[in-house]
């Protein structure tokens, strides 16, 4: 290999200003890329969270725009989850009732509004449960969901203290005279009232009775006269007149009459107490007598 010396090279060489020289030509692409990729290689971290940021606020934006078509479409999904659980497992099949006599079973379920299919998830226990309370036997009713499919409803009702007989139909009242249910044979044991106005002051009446046993015995109804005052009927046919006023008065006679001289017990069909100082009663009669009247 031949080595050329550095005269050599230098023999043709020529002086030349440096300024004198061309400058290069760079496209405009090219300086883009390249003041890119230095920004790139200087400021990587801060150009990639520049980015992050600017990409969630775009996010943000779009989500606000079509916030309504996702709720609408998040709600519809709801439902018809809602309905798929009525479906399977988690649909209503068994409502245990518990704690009712004078409401039927039948007047619950309807208050209850359990429809076909109904989850126990969306079932709206305490609307049913004020349906149920307005029932006029109940007096409080608690309604508890048993996942996944059962429905528990407790009932307490109100207390009857009489039995009312009005245009030939039986209801039980409660205190307050107010008609909780009808009576089918399984209270014959309450006080039986009859008369207009009788299911009102029913309770005085038989609050005051319970004082005097004696006159209870044979006693089989109260009878309420012009709303204004009681006649005690006893199952002999007996009626005893009670005046307007002064009832535990008239009572408390009555029961002295009853201990010394057996009065409800003598033939007599009606004894009157309308007046304070005055006790009369008629005997019964003879069918003789009757023919001769």
């Amino acid at each position: 290999m031949q080595q050329v010396g550095s005269k050599a090279i230098l023999a043709g060489a020529q002086v030349i200003d440096p300024r004198a020289l061309p400058a290069r030509i760079r496209e405009p692409r090219r300086r883009l890329r390249n003041n890119v990729g230095r920004t790139w290689v200087l400021h990587r971290r801060r150009v990639v969270r520049i980015a992050a940021a600017v990409m969630a606020l775009v996010a943000a934006g779009v989500l606000y725009q079509v916030r309504t078509p996702i709720l609408d479409g998040a709600t519809a999904l709801r439902d018809v989850g809602l309905g798929q659980l009525g479906h399977t497992s988690f649909a209503i099949g068994e409502i245990s009732i518990t704690g009712q006599s004078l409401a039927s079973e039948q007047s619950i379920f309807d208050a209850l509004g359990v429809e076909p299919h109904i989850s126990s998830v969306s079932f709206d226990a305490e609307a049913a449960r004020q349906r149920i309370a307005e029932l006029p036997a109940v007096k409080t009713v608690s309604i508890r969901k048993i996942y996944p499919g059962d429905v528990s409803v407790t009932i307490l009702e109100k207390v009857p203290v009489a039995r009312w007989r009005v245009d030939g139909v039986t209801f039980v009242v409660d205190a307050e005279g107010e008609q909780i249910g009808e009576d089918h044979g399984a209270y014959g044991e309450l006080p039986l009232v009859v008369g207009d106005g009788a299911a009102d002051d029913a309770l005085v009446m038989i609050r005051a009775l319970e004082q005097y046993p004696r006159l209870q015995d044979g006693l089989v109804a109260l009878s309420r006269i012009a709303d204004r005052r009681w006649d005690l009927i006893y199952d002999t046919g007996l009626r005893v007149q009670l005046p307007e006023l002064g009832v535990a008065q008239a009572l408390h006679r009555l029961d002295g009459y009853q201990s010394d001289y057996q009065l409800l017990d003598r033939d007599v069909t009606q004894i009157d107490l309308r007046v304070a100082s005055i006790v009369a009663v008629r005997p019964t009669q003879s069918e003789e007598e009757d023919e001769d009247k």
